[in-house]
Parts: structure tokens; sequence; C-alpha cells
């Protein structure tokens, strides 16, 4: 039986994270929302009585019976059916460890362009966003980007991946911060990569991985934009 993941069907958002889980490791899944009357079927789980433990928001998970809400848990989830989490339980809790992190920067890299409420448009408080976007672009990138550049050189197995000797879903993540964060902050990103330079490296080298490269290549992916988590708005980008 699919996957089925449920997402908004315009933008990568959280959803992404899992997207890239589920194409690495070529499972068979369905996103529910881009299919003909699919956000039908988003909202009546969101807003109707069929599941027992809903879900808070977007992006969650169906397998058969089982229904998962939120990033981090999703990939917990899937890390160990799809071959992208060590087997050992401290490993699987380290890999999920890091990717509540990649949820804090998320959450930040959100906060830059909407820093005092979703309800408001970005135009209604860009002078907050300007100082908030400095302060994100300036010092908490580069805090973030460190701390991923020390658990890789810390790595026993491959200053390659974050955890163990092959890819896991929290070096997939990753792969999407640095993606996200360069479209949004091409300028401020190319700075703090020059000093990640391992960071860098496990980028790049997702991104030649075969089921990750012909993804991205493909009408699967959808491209950032102004409607998501990573936004471009020059005026941010110092």
């Amino acid at each position: 039986m699919a996957y089925e993941l449920y997402y908004w069907p315009g933008i990568q958002g959280r959803g992404e994270f899992i997207r890239l889980a589920l194409e690495e490791a070529g499972a068979d899944y369905v996103d529910v929302a881009r299919q003909p009357e699919g956000m039908d079927a988003l909202t009546a789980v969101l807003d109707g009585d069929e599941v027992a433990r809903p879900p808070f928001a977007p992006p969650f998970l169906k397998d058969g019976d089982v229904v998962i809400g939120q990033t981090a848990a999703i990939l917990f989830y899937l890390g160990e059916r799809l071959g992208l989490a060590p087997r050992d339980e401290a490993g699987r809790l380290w890999v999920h460890q890091i990717q509540l992190t990649i949820a804090d920067i998320v959450g930040e890299a959100h906060d830059s362009h909407h820093p005092i409420s979703v309800d408001l448009y970005y135009e209604e408080q860009q002078p907050e966003a300007l100082r908030r976007a400095k302060t994100f672009r300036e010092a908490r990138i580069p805090k973030y980007l460190a701390w991923f550049e020390t658990i890789l050189a810390r790595n026993p197995k491959s200053d390659s991946h974050l955890v163990g000797g092959g890819v896991t879903y929290a070096d997939l993540s990753l792969f999407q911060i640095v993606e996200g964060l360069s479209y949004a902050f091409p300028h401020g990103m190319k700075r703090a990569l020059a000093k990640a330079p391992l960071v860098a490296g496990l980028h790049d080298a997702v991104a030649k991985r075969p089921r990750i490269r012909a993804y991205l290549a493909s009408d699967r992916r959808i491209p950032f934009n102004e409607a998501g988590i990573f936004r471009h708005y020059s005026e941010l980008d110092g």
C-alpha cells in the first residue's frame, strides 16, 4: 500500500522534508493534495471525524490505519522503515534530535519574513522583518551551520554524513535547509557556507544522489516561491 502524504500542493514547505525521504528511498507514495480533488481529501481529515487522533495541520502521513502529524515525527516513523535511520536506538534518537533542531531553524526562517503574525502580509510587518532577518542572517544561520559542521567533523564513521556511514533523513533535511536558505538569502548563505565546508559538501553530495537528482529535475519538485517558508526578499538578504 502506498504511503499517503498530505501537504499543501503549491509549496515545498515542511512537506518537502518528507518528500525527499520518500524519493531517496524509492518509496511508493501519493502526494494527495496534488491529485484531483486532493484538497478535499486533505481538509476532510483535518475537519472531519474520520480520524480519532487528528493532526493539527499538514504535513501528515497515512500508512494504512496509522496517521502521523508533525515533520519530525513522520520522519522518525519512516526512517527505520525506509532504511534512512540507524538500526540502534541511540542512533535513531540522535537523528531525531538533529531533525528537531532542523525544525527550529525552519521556524526561525519563517519568522524572518513574518516576525509578528502569520495573519499579516509581509508588507504589513516589513520594518520588523528587516530587523529580524538581519539577526537571523548574521547570527542565527552561522550558529546553526557551525553546529552541523561540528557534528559532521565529529562523526567517527564519515564527515560526509551527520550520523553513521550512510545517508539518513537528517542528511536529506540538511540538504533542504541549505537549498532553502540559499534561495532566501543567497548573499548571506554564500558567506555562511564559506565557513562550513563540510555542510556545503554534504549538500553537494546529496544533490548528486541518483534518486534525488532525478527528483530535483522532475515536476514533482515544486519550485521555491514567495508563498512558502523560504522566501526571497532582496531587502532581507543584506
